[in-house]
């Protein structure tokens, strides 16, 4: 799952991984660099991948490179051809709405396996906590872009403390999946209700629906946890249809670039 700040797409080139850093971390470095520029559009979807060049813009060997672009592969955005080799993917508007369907329907089941496994509410103390300094945060009368930062940096917390009450390993791993893609993750349309004062109301809807999440984990209400869970990561559905309705998507979806719309 995405965690941490959200950092808005550069327009420097992309750097090469230095000599001093190879070796075991090369394969790692040179992931999060490849990844940023698909993410940038420094390819075009459905683009192949020319190995021998990327190989020397990256300044990794053939091997890791392909290690990397396995990597990629995996988390959905490159694809591999049978004659190409590896392509950039291509993404619909349709593949947002189903990725943020699936995050909730494993959301959902977090909640309820949270709820089912949680033997003592003080379990759930880290999960109020971080709701309650969400809650301090969206008091404020102005949101900045520092308070959006906050915000996102909680509501990772938020969602991957859900994650560990459940218990179940197979979960987190799947939910990792599905938030690779920089669209399905729990923060990925919080932007919008930042440069969409409109939409800043969804901000105190998210908030009363945490509330009711860590209300029914704490008791135990299982189904109830799944519902309101599953209800949470449409709020993520509400923003994407507003932003399509006002022609603002560009500004908010990381990797933009690489969804037809």
């Amino acid at each position: 799952m995405l965690r941490g700040k959200v950092t808005m797409p550069s327009t420097a080139p992309p750097r090469a991984v230095p000599a001093k850093n190879r070796g075991g971390s090369q394969t790692g470095r040179a992931t999060l660099v490849l990844r940023e520029m698909l993410l940038e559009g420094h390819f075009q979807p459905d683009e192949r991948i020319r190995e021998v060049p990327l190989a020397a813009e990256l300044g990794v060997s053939r091997i890791p490179l392909r290690i990397v672009l396995e990597r990629l592969a995996h988390e959905g955005l490159l694809a591999v051809r049978p004659t190409r080799g590896f392509v950039v993917q291509r993404f619909s508007t349709a593949d947002i709405y189903e990725a943020i369907e699936l995050r909730g329907l494993l959301e959902g089941m977090a909640a309820r396996l949270a709820a089912e496994r949680l033997e003592d509410p003080a379990e759930a103390s880290e999960l109020k906590d971080v709701h309650q300094e969400l809650v301090l945060l969206v008091r404020r009368r102005k949101l900045t872009l520092e308070c959006l930062e906050q915000y996102i940096d909680l509501n990772a917390r938020f969602h991957a403390e859900i994650l560990r009450l459940s218990q179940c390993r197979m979960l987190q791993r799947a939910m990792e999946h599905v938030c690779s893609l920089p669209f399905a993750s729990p923060s990925a349309f919080v932007r919008r209700q930042y440069v969409a004062p409109e939409s800043w109301e969804l901000f105190h809807i998210a908030i009363d629906q945490h509330g009711g999440i860590i209300d029914a984990i704490a008791n135990r209400e299982a189904a109830r946890a799944e519902t309101l869970s599953r209800e949470h990561a449409r709020v993520a559905r509400r923003n994407l249809e507003s932003a399509l309705k006002n022609g603002e998507i560009a500004k908010f979806v990381p990797g933009m670039k690489l969804i037809e719309l």
